[in-house]
């Protein structure tokens, strides 16, 4: 690519900005070096967070197994679930200081890494987990962590955001902090070979939509457009082999260094309507995050596009769109862009609509409140009403 297309510079761009990360290492068998870590750290008695069915993979089991002939003791806790719980973390973070452990090992998706930044949170200080919802609430940074994805979609080894769903109010809370970026992210293509196809797709699609709403996001830099626009680059070449037919350790790789691109984009530009939405569904009707990014971005693309038309253009250009550099605002750029959102999601199975039992006002409200209120609206690069938001959810939801 010519420089002008990697990055688009903007007055914007002198203002302050920071960027976080953790120690990555990427790699097949890279999971395996989480014992040489743990000697690193001098860890006699880790805390290892997992869900059941990760938990029966033979590559985890591998992992556990090599821990534990080098520590007094290995905690197991594997009662993560999917959208994890705030009784989970606490739950978790009881375990831990009850058995005296000195630091976290996360194994999993999005879910068993949040939950365990949750644990790592409340261990040092104190209180409820959901006491930290917000930017920067906490005041001391946890135990240890070192995180070992199985997915190549939530990003969360590399990022300092933690989402926990507040199960009285049932939404999900975002926490965000550089407290809770792991101090090692050990990134392996050999995990995600045991995803199933639709996971594959979800996860996928979700690390697209991470890099997009970072490089729109009105919080962007120059250092996070150039990973979000190589996220993007990843993903789009490589999710449609992972997904149907060419399912081989050198693509998986592929998409995993895609997914991370992403994650270091959006931990440190944050994101937008996009995710704010899928956090509202997830969090209120207990739906599949990556699948809620997947239906959703199109549509809030349309809404979007005006207020950053150049940076939607240059996202189209990386997937390979042929732009008319004389259409700025509106028009067929958007549409092109739009049109090929759809068919690659369609085209990895992802459906166009999200189907709930129930739906009425209230709980259509419910939804439209818990939206504008999360952390991930402020970096929009547009500012939402409460009629717009609306309506998208009207576009995408659909009664059983």
């Amino acid at each position: 690519m010519e420089g002008s297309e990697v990055y688009m510079f903007q007055e914007q761009d002198l203002e302050l900005r920071k960027f976080v990360a953790p120690e990555i290492i990427t790699g097949q068998d890279a999971r395996l070096l989480v014992v040489r870590y743990i000697t690193h750290f001098t860890s006699r008695k880790p805390f290892f967070v997992t869900d059941e069915n990760v938990r029966m993979q033979v590559w985890c089991q591998e992992i556990i197994d090599n821990i534990e002939e080098v520590v007094d003791e290995l905690i197991i806790f594997d009662s993560v679930t999917p959208n994890p719980k705030d009784t989970e973390a606490m739950l978790g973070a009881e375990l831990f200081l009850a058995n005296g452990c000195d630091l976290i090992i996360a194994v999993g998706g999005g879910s068993p890494m949040d939950c365990a930044k949750c644990i790592s949170i409340v261990t040092t200080n104190g209180g409820h987990i959901l006491d930290y919802e917000g930017v920067d609430q906490i005041n001391l940074p946890g135990p240890p962590l070192i995180c070992i994805p199985s997915t190549s979609g939530t990003a969360a080894d590399v990022s300092q955001f933690a989402i926990i769903n507040d199960t009285h109010n049932k939404i999900k809370k975002a926490i965000i902090s550089k407290k809770v970026v792991p101090d090692l992210a050990l990134i392996d293509p050999v995990p995600l070979m045991t995803m199933d196809k639709y996971l594959t797709a979800c996860t996928g699609m979700d690390a697209l939509t991470h890099a997009i709403e970072a490089y729109v996001s009105n919080a962007h830099s120059s250092m996070t457009d150039i990973h979000a626009l190589e996220g993007i680059r990843y993903v789009v070449n490589n999710i449609q082999d992972v997904v149907d037919h060419n399912r081989t350790i050198e693509n998986f790789y592929k998409m995993m260094i895609g997914s991370t691109e992403a994650g270091l984009a959006f931990s440190n530009a944050s994101l937008g309507a996009v995710h704010a939405m899928a956090h509202s569904l997830g969090g209120l009707l207990n739906l599949a995050h990556g699948e809620c990014n997947s239906i959703l971005l199109q549509h809030v693309i349309d809404v979007n596009y005006d207020a950053a038309s150049e940076r939607y253009d240059q996202i189209a250009k990386v997937m390979g769109i042929d732009i008319d550099e004389n259409i700025n605002i509106g028009g067929s750029n958007k549409e092109k862009l739009i049109e090929r959102i759809s068919q690659l999601r369609e085209s990895v199975g992802i459906p166009t609509l999200v189907q709930v039992e129930n739906m009425d006002d209230k709980i259509r409200g419910s939804l439209i409140k818990a939206t504008l209120t999360d952390p991930c609206m402020l970096t929009n690069p547009k500012e939402l009403s409460f009629d717009e938001v609306g309506e998208i959810f009207d576009r995408i939801i659909k009664k059983k």
